[in-house]
């Protein structure tokens, strides 16, 4: 009940969002149930049934990933504070928002399921003259585990991937993730390295005051007012300069969180949103494997072409190695080569708006990155499959355009939804940059110049992949 609430009281771009997932597993649903009728209809070639239903993973794979995307930019399933003491902590926010996935794909499934039954005359006359009976297995009864197990197969992995995605974690920091857990006095935990000793359960109350034993201080422990407000003065003074010792220097080894005022002085109070994190400028580990992998996707393909593996069709496998390798290149090597990017904005005297859409590019890598690498290596992929089985000019059939369009409009909106996502996240340095003075037009021509230097770098990418993966092969 709680996850039907929040779904119907999400914002109007929430629940576009959730409907685009919807039609993403209506037809993933439809495709598996055309795997299905062909395997009815045709019972004497079972290889052909089972290389539909193969064929399927792709449109699955890219509708699950499109769910957790929306899952992830959720805000109404994201955990905040004060739910904890009703009960909706971490844990139970993750699994209302993979509930609400579930039943979003479900009702994907259920409109799919009644289309498929009304084109195979189930529910009304059969349409279009009986055409694509093939596919429909048309006047044949359809077994109801099978179509069960097909429609639960998105709505089912869609929910998976989404609570392992949202599982609660526990902080870098943390004495749970390091190696050995500490714990302080009675069991609690604790986050200093100093251990215990052997007699400190015993030697419990000796660290407690006298009066909190119930026993007046003596005369000689007696502060005067002056001492104990000095005493007060001087442990205020520790705490902030212990504070202010935790917080990252700035470019100059200035305190981050003060700039100079008009005047000069220190005055100017600079939100610590405003200026990027420092981390940045760790780059993502997956961009040299990402390379290798695409290196040798490049030689698979052009080994293809030569030896002209692949060109009989039921040879396609060998050349199929070749563009499949290259596009799972370009999706690990994607956030990456947008770190790369961000870097290359800031090179050789950069002014503010090119420092500010740089360090954003730099923080949002692998947020933005792998969603872009994804989309590059669909592109590329559709290509060069393209190139290997229409070779002869024959167009492509009806389901397999609805595949090629559920991949690319799935892993596009999933960008699309990142791209969401990063402004979100990065909403109050935007409006901390409004609050310092910086015009209105800066946030906008920060994006358009990431965008533009984005398009720059892997636009001229995936052509090449894509050419060099879909060589032909040799006759």
């Amino acid at each position: 009940m709680l996850a039907l609430r929040l779904t119907r009281g999400a914002r109007p771009a929430v629940q576009l969002r959730r409907l685009l997932v919807a039609a993403a597993s209506a037809g993933t649903g439809f495709l598996l149930l055309c795997a299905l009728g062909h395997a009815i209809g045709r019972p004497g070639a079972p290889p052909d049934s089972l290389l539909r239903l193969v064929w399927c993973a792709a449109p699955l794979a890219a509708t699950v990933y499109f769910a957790v995307a929306v899952a992830r930019a959720d805000p109404g399933t994201g955990p905040r504070p004060g739910l904890s003491a009703l009960g909706l902590g971490p844990v139970r926010m993750m699994a209302v928002s993979a509930t609400a996935t579930a039943l979003t794909c479900a009702l994907g499934s259920v409109t799919a399921l009644l289309v498929f039954l009304h084109l195979r005359g189930d529910l009304t006359g059969t349409p279009f003259d009986g055409s694509g009976t093939d596919f429909l297995a048309a006047g044949r009864p359809l077994p109801l585990p099978a179509t069960l197990t097909l429609l639960t197969l998105v709505p089912g992995s869609a929910s998976v991937a989404v609570a392992v995605a949202l599982r609660p974690r526990e902080p870098a920091g943390s004495p749970s993730r390091s190696g050995r857990t500490a714990y302080g006095r009675f069991g609690a935990y604790r986050a200093t390295a100093v251990r215990e000793t052997f007699g400190a359960y015993g030697r419990f109350g000796r660290h407690l005051e006298p009066a909190a034993r119930g026993r007046r201080p003596s005369a000689a422990r007696q502060r005067t007012p002056e001492e104990a407000r000095a005493h007060l003065q001087a442990q205020t003074q520790t705490q902030t300069q212990t504070q202010q010792d935790r917080l990252p220097a700035g470019p100059s080894g200035q305190d981050p969180e003060r700039t100079p005022g008009p005047d000069g002085t220190a005055s100017g109070l600079r939100p610590a949103a405003a200026v990027p994190a420092s981390g940045s400028g760790t780059a993502p580990s997956g961009l040299p494997w990402g390379i290798a992998v695409l290196a040798v996707g490049l030689a698979a393909g052009a080994y293809a072409s030569r030896t002209g593996v692949g060109a009989v069709p039921g040879e396609r496998p060998g050349a199929l190695a070749g563009p499949v390798l290259a596009a799972v290149g370009l999706a690990l090597a994607g956030p990456g080569l947008t770190h790369l990017c961000g870097r290359l904005l800031q090179s050789v005297r950069p002014g503010a708006l090119r420092l500010l859409a740089g360090r954003l590019l730099m923080t949002e890598a692998t947020r933005i990155g792998r969603p872009l690498g994804v989309v590059c290596a669909v592109l590329s992929g559709a290509y060069a499959l393209g190139s290997l089985y229409y070779t002869d000019g024959r167009p492509a059939g009806p389901l397999a355009l609805l595949g090629v369009l559920l991949v690319i409009g799935c892993t596009v909106a999933t960008l699309l939804t990142a791209a969401v996502e990063a402004r979100q996240a990065h909403a109050g340095t935007t409006a901390a940059l409004l609050r310092l003075g910086a015009p209105s037009s800066t946030p906008r021509r920060a994006a358009a110049l990431r965008a533009g230097a984005l398009l720059a770098l892997f636009g001229p990418l995936t052509v090449i992949v894509a050419h060099l993966s879909g060589l032909s092969p040799a006759p």
